[in-house]
């Protein structure tokens, strides 16, 4: 299969890489590095991805930003930092993307726990989460060609433990093979419309 993993430099994308390197062609796209550049909160830049990329059997998608910070302190602008690239940054590469799918083709989107279990100061993140995560389960109903899309929504992963801990009291990490199994699932199987909740 050809691969674009978009966010591969990343935590999760590191791994998801190097997983699907194993069996299958991978390009990467990043902000400032890869083998292709993408801002996924434009969708010009994002139509230039998919230019140089080529026919794709499978899209990746494991970037996006999101505004973190007390409600008080969130302005208007600030949340849409999320709907502009976590949210319609995810919309638009299904949208502009399965253009550039082969017959049973699939675009796996990411979002994460604070869909259903925000935390403190994720008014905004977790916000674009849930909206992700409708949209999936409303445009697989739509999609021809065999095309599939679905979401991977993981817990606090390990290797991003430390970092982020003290905002999520009481969560146990998740194992990284078992986040990249959920890609995998997602991109050789056969489900649609799925929200892949990845929990320990």
């Amino acid at each position: 299969m050809k691969i674009l993993i978009i966010g591969g430099s990343g935590t999760i994308g590191k791994k998801v890489v190097e997983r699907f390197s194993e069996t299958d062609e991978v390009i990467v796209a990043g902000r400032n590095s890869g083998d292709v550049t993408v801002d996924i909160s434009s969708s010009e830049s994002i139509k230039k991805m998919f230019e140089k990329s080529g026919t794709l059997d499978a899209v990746v998608n494991i970037a996006g930003d999101a505004k973190w910070d007390k409600f008080d302190n969130l302005s208007e602008e600030d949340y849409y930092i999320g709907i502009k690239s976590k949210m319609m940054g995810q919309v638009n590469l299904v949208r502009l993307g399965r253009k550039h799918l082969n017959p049973g083709g699939s675009i796996t989107l990411t979002t994460g726990i604070l869909a259903d279990e925000p935390v403190d100061m994720t008014t905004s993140a977790a916000m674009v989460n849930g909206a992700v995560q409708s949209f999936v389960k409303a445009v697989a109903l739509e999609l021809d060609n065999g095309h599939r899309v679905n979401v991977v929504s993981a817990d606090l992963v390990e290797d991003a433990y430390e970092k982020y801990k003290d905002y999520f009291p009481g969560n146990t990490p998740v194992a990284m093979n078992k986040v990249v199994d959920g890609y995998v699932k997602s991109v050789k199987g056969k489900i649609n419309g799925e929200i892949l909740r990845i929990r320990a």
